[in-house]
């Protein structure tokens, strides 16, 4: 088996666009090869895209041939899209290492893209209607996340003592981070008092504790270790370790209904830190699915960086910031960056490539280990990659 490098990796501007999707998939895949003019669209043997909302949001199906050609690559050994909501990107990047590592493939360009803003504002929760169990989920209440999500910050806050205000001290974290990225979406930093000030959504989730649905996309390039070694003159970035693991999709079949324990996202951290030969406490940088804060807060825990239930108190501590136990969503997370399904998982996965690298535009000092985390659809399916500076 061998090993796998990211080389490369670009997004373009997330927010509220005019710009089409094709128009959206130019532009991260020039961010990319940008990133990286070793590179070359003729060094593509391999092409993954993904997206989700391509058919109702942009009238397009068959989108991987089209991507290819939109970026001038004519791939020989794999051309498909790949589709799981939110963690639709790094479901992409752990499928093209998959090909590149068993020797399927050599060079994989992965683009994740999504135009979800529509003319008229309501079709974009009513395609969302389509993401969870649409026969029971949607008919009862449950089919947009933030009353799922609000469930689990009223079942943390009632178990562990989790307070409104260690769900704002997120919000404000990931909004200050958020300056690292000038692509991303919220560009404005906000107190404490602001954050819970904010008005309420689902109690106890305020404006500001949940990301905004953006149009954007991102790419990355991944190669085999000997590629890479020709394709770059920077700090090679290795893919230690992947997982994925889902449990459940209706909402009724969530972990016999405690909502704030992730059972799912547990075993999928555990698969990578074995495969990836490292713990918790060895992971110096994290980009983890902020899509509420309570999420942060859950991922804490369950990811291992400290105990069940401890969650609250870790990022009031500021653990989980610069200069803490594990700095995490160094680049805003979704709360700032905002979060276009298909490009999110990328997202992630440029920013750890650049901390490992050591061009990050803040860096955590001596980084040598990271992690992305995705959770998709009723937090149903969870994805975790480690990356490494070495394979040891």
């Amino acid at each position: 088996m061998r090993n796998v490098c990211i080389i490369a990796g670009g997004q373009n501007l997330w927010g509220v666009r005019q710009a089409t999707q094709r128009d959206m998939i130019q532009e991260a895949g020039k961010a990319c090869f940008n990133d990286n003019p070793a590179v070359t669209n003729k060094d593509i043997d391999g092409f993954i895209v993904g997206a989700c909302h391509t058919e109702r949001c942009s009238f397009q199906t068959h989108l991987a041939p089209q991507a290819a050609e939109c970026l001038g690559i004519k791939p020989v050994n794999l051309c498909c899209r790949v589709e799981l909501l939110c963690a639709t990107g790094s479901t992409g990047i752990i499928l093209a290492d998959a090909m590149i590592r068993s020797g399927k493939a050599d060079v994989v360009m992965v683009v994740g893209v999504e135009k979800l803003y529509m003319p008229q504002r309501w079709e974009i929760p009513f395609s969302e209607l389509g993401t969870c169990d649409h026969e029971f989920d949607c008919t009862n209440g449950m089919g947009l996340p933030p009353p799922a999500f609000a469930t689990v910050a009223q079942q943390h806050m009632k178990l562990y003592g989790t307070t409104e205000e260690q769900l704002a001290m997120v919000a404000v974290k990931n909004r200050r981070n958020g300056l690292n990225n000038k692509n991303g979406q919220m560009q404005k930093a906000i107190t404490l008092e602001e954050a819970m000030s904010s008005r309420i959504i689902v109690r106890p989730l305020k404006l500001t504790d949940c990301c905004p649905v953006t149009d954007g996309g991102a790419a990355v390039i991944l190669a085999c270790e000997e590629k890479a070694k020709d394709l770059t003159d920077k700090p090679l970035v290795y893919i230690r370790g992947t997982a994925q693991a889902t449990q459940h999709q209706m909402s009724a079949n969530f972990n016999n209904g405690i909502w704030s324990t992730w059972d799912t996202l547990r075993i999928a951290g555990e698969q990578a830190y074995k495969h990836a030969r490292v713990t918790p406490q060895d992971i110096d940088v994290a980009q983890t699915h902020d899509c509420f804060t309570i999420s942060e807060i859950v991922e804490m825990e369950e990811l291992g960086f400290c105990k069940k239930g401890e969650g609250g108190p870790f990022v009031q501590a500021g653990k989980n910031d610069f200069g803490g136990q594990v700095a995490v969503n160094t680049d805003g997370g979704l709360l700032s960056c905002g979060h276009p399904f298909g490009g999110t998982g990328l997202r992630q996965g440029i920013e750890i490539m650049h901390q490992l690298r050591g061009d990050a535009v803040k860096q955590v000092e001596g980084a040598r280990i990271g992690l992305t985390h995705n959770l998709s659809g009723l937090i149903s399916a969870h994805t975790v990659l480690i990356y490494g500076r070495d394979m040891e």
